[in-house]
């Protein structure tokens, strides 16, 4: 039965049921770009999102990045989101940059050595591309056809969440601002936590902020109160971080169960 459960829970969380069933969302108004990529090898659709009142200024903005970004997946509702927060004054201005998935599961996994992992998906393990497409393909294009300052967030959730944490640990100064919900931190027998002490260790950073969340689903709740028991005992003093428990959701429903106090939290510059 254990394994019967496991194997359950692991397709679920990779089929990407929740990032695919957004039918119900309003589609903002955005400007969508095709973007010939030589570092994945293909072209790759972006939408952006700017914030109300963008055309009317001559003000640069922040930029929060996410994966399952395209119309047909998380972009739609997370727009909305932050628009409704900026109109309220609960964060503050920015752009949102959406990209859209191809292969999603090579793009957001790093490297493995487990076989059931390698399963997936007929390609794996390609998160140092989709890294380096992002910081050498993407943020130019992104500075170049808007007004943005330098700071730089990421948002998303499970697989897209274990992109976020991986690039937190190996990249740090890639963006200012991470954002991970349900991140699937078993990935390779957990690698990212059972090796996170090292990677604080190796972290010669400015101040980041890290938020993440953990639902209910058993294989991912180990891991990420794991990950903020040690966060806890090592007080990294450059980085400001907050661990959501939440037991009540699942992991269809954490993202959007989250996102509001996320993004409040981590531009109030409270650190509750």
């Amino acid at each position: 039965m254990k394994q019967h459960h496991l194997r359950f829970t692991l397709l679920l969380l990779l089929i990407g049921i929740c990032s695919n069933t957004h039918s119900q969302d309003s589609i903002p108004a955005h400007d969508s770009l095709n973007l010939n990529s030589v570092l994945v090898g293909e072209i790759r659709t972006i939408n952006v999102w700017t914030p109300p009142g963008y055309a009317q200024s001559t003000d640069a903005y922040p930029v929060m990045y996410m994966p399952d970004g395209g119309i047909k997946e998380d972009f739609p509702h997370i727009a909305n989101t932050m628009a409704d927060l900026i109109n309220n004054g609960s964060i503050p201005p920015m752009i949102l940059v959406g990209i859209e998935n191809t292969q999603r599961r090579r793009d957001l996994t790093g490297p493995t050595e487990v076989k059931k992992d390698k399963k997936i998906a007929p390609v794996v393990g390609g998160s140092e591309k989709f890294r380096a497409f992002i910081s050498e393909e993407l943020f130019p294009e992104i500075n170049k056809r808007y007004r943005t300052t330098d700071a730089k967030g990421i948002i998303g959730e499970s697989v897209a969440g274990l992109f976020i944490v991986e690039t937190f640990f190996v990249n740090p100064d890639m963006f200012d601002y991470y954002i991970a919900m349900d991140p699937s931190l078993w990935w390779n027998d957990h690698e990212l936590v059972r090796n996170a002490e090292d990677y604080l260790a190796k972290m010669q950073s400015s101040t980041k902020r890290l938020w993440f969340a953990g639902s209910s689903e058993k294989g991912i709740s180990k891991r990420t109160k794991e990950l903020s028991a040690i966060l806890e005992s090592e007080k990294p003093a450059h980085i400001i971080w907050k661990y959501s428990d939440e037991p009540g959701e699942q992991h269809s429903t954490i993202y959007r169960a989250t996102k509001e106090k996320a993004l409040v939290w981590m531009f109030s510059g409270k650190e509750k």
